[in-house]
């Protein structure tokens, strides 16, 4: 039997990370969790990751991501490096920067999860957003021949779901639902955990070498009118739908300050243009996980709702 892969995860304390270490250890592989130094004593949450991922057996490496030669010492024992940080777009490049003087990563997956903005149509300020934190670091691995896959994993179940896209809102509602545009643009809802298995599967399968994986199961893609018809069957109630349309979400675009614009930039790209689903994938560039394994069991919206009726 061939032997695992080893890997290494950077930033594993934010929305992703822990649940591909989780993936990655609960699969066999070697697993080097990359941890930046307890701040406080105080610093519960991360006290609490760094132990669960000590019963899992995950070598749990503190270092500085700012200190070159920590990463670089750390990834001359690995093969696979996966990045989900959630901070500058420049610790990328400095993970990048890293790979290259290690010289010995098979593949790199980097924190570009989420929509496949090349195929967006964004506008300000989601059009520059995408360029610093996805559209360059993109480039830049193509250019460096650095190997990769890109991990497009739509939107997190933990975020959206459980409110029907709802912003502030706290539990799906059964009584009014906001929707963008005329809610027949479709979106696909992901479980962080099945997002961590797929990554897993894809690090270092060929046929994903220098693609992009898109995370998009038939039974996660709805349209905002489907998901709340679905919700409205599950409760037994008929929701108030109350339509924006595309010009005013627009000018709330234009009238809002940061950060508000961005999210609702990022909302009108999705909600109103469809940007997760509105083209097909091809071959030569892109593979779909449900379809390269089909024998991972994913969570669909159907199941996921089950727990909030």
């Amino acid at each position: 039997m061939a032997e695992k892969s080893k890997v290494l995860v950077i930033g594993v304390t934010g929305l992703i990370g822990k649940f591909v270490v989780e993936a990655s250890a609960k699969s066999g592989h070697p697993t080097f969790a990359f941890v930046e130094p307890l701040s406080t004593p105080s610093d519960a949450a991360k006290t609490n990751f760094v132990q669960g991922f000590r019963r899992l057996g995950v070598y749990v490496v503190l270092g500085d991501i700012n200190v070159p030669h920590t990463l670089v010492n750390v990834m001359r024992q690995v093969d696979v490096v996966i990045s989900t940080v959630e901070t500058s777009p420049d610790d990328q490049y400095k993970i990048a920067a890293a790979i290259l003087t290690a010289g010995n990563i098979k593949r790199f997956l980097p924190s570009v999860f989420g929509s496949d903005v090349d195929r967006a149509h964004a506008v300000e300020p989601a059009r520059t957003f995408y360029a610093a934190y996805y559209t360059d670091i993109h480039r830049l691995l193509e250019e460096e021949g650095i190997p990769y896959t890109y991990v497009c994993c739509n939107f997190l179940v933990g975020w959206h779901r459980s409110t029907l896209v709802q912003p502030r809102a706290r539990a799906a509602s059964r009584e009014r639902i906001v929707i963008l545009g005329d809610g027949n643009a479709k979106v696909v809802f992901n479980r962080e955990d099945d997002i961590g298995t797929y990554t897993i599967k894809a690090m270092d399968d060929p046929r994903t070498l220098n693609k992009i994986l898109y995370i998009r199961p038939p039974g996660n893609t709805y349209s905002m009118n489907d998901l709340v018809s679905l919700w409205e069957r599950k409760t037994g109630k008929t929701l108030e739908r109350v339509y924006v349309p595309e010009e005013q979400v627009l000018k709330k675009i234009r009238d809002v300050k940061s950060p508000d614009d961005l999210v609702w930039a990022i909302s009108h790209s999705i909600f109103v243009k469809g940007d997760q689903t509105n083209f097909q994938i091809e071959p030569p560039y892109g593979v779909e996980a449900s379809e390269l394994y089909p024998n991972v069991k994913y969570s669909t919206v159907d199941e996921y709702l089950n727990q909030f009726v």
